[in-house]
């Protein structure tokens, strides 16, 4: 019986939940070939995306890098910039994996500027976190302090912590 392309994508999920990340890439490569040769083109850059994850928690950052590039444009075509921004800030993950820090800000920023753009504060809050984190890294320590404060601005609900940090954060200016 051959399941369909929704079904493995479940199974790829569970998998991952499961931290079983190497099978959880398997399961999602399979559903992006069901997707694929359904048509479904938008779903099948979703797995994708999915399986970039999974290959990056298993540890292979160019194999992750590898599976998502270009979805990002499908759903720029598709004017989904919500998943675009996504995609992007999976493409900055993986080339931070790979220790590219200047591609993987420069990409983090682009994904937290397609998530403003989305209204996905929180989201944006998260990607630019993890800019600040890449540039602190790097010894560029106001910068990345600005970055951080630029996180914290637009989250929607900051927790009781990210209000300590921002107060003491202006005092860096």
């Amino acid at each position: 019986m051959t399941l369909a392309p929704d079904q493995i994508a479940a199974q790829g999920k569970l998998a991952f939940e499961n931290k079983k990340f190497i099978e959880a890439a398997e399961y999602f490569r399979q559903a992006i070939d069901g997707y694929t040769l359904s048509g479904v083109g938008l779903m099948a850059a979703e797995m994708k995306n999915n399986m970039s994850v999974a290959l990056l928690q298993s540890g292979n950052a160019q194999s992750a890098l590898d599976a998502v590039l270009g979805t990002d444009q499908l759903f720029e075509d598709a004017k989904d910039i919500k998943r675009q921004g996504m995609a992007v800030g999976n493409q900055a993950a993986a080339l931070e994996g790979l220790n590219r820090y200047d591609e993987a800000i420069a990409a983090y920023e682009r994904s937290a500027d397609l998530f403003a753009q989305a209204g996905e504060g929180d989201l944006r809050a998260m990607v630019m976190k993890s800019a600040a984190a890449i540039k602190l890294k790097m010894g560029k320590l106001t910068d990345s302090a600005f970055k951080m404060m630029g996180s914290l601005d637009v989250k929607d609900n900051p927790s009781f912590l990210e209000r300590i940090l921002k107060f003491f954060l202006r005092f860096i200016k």
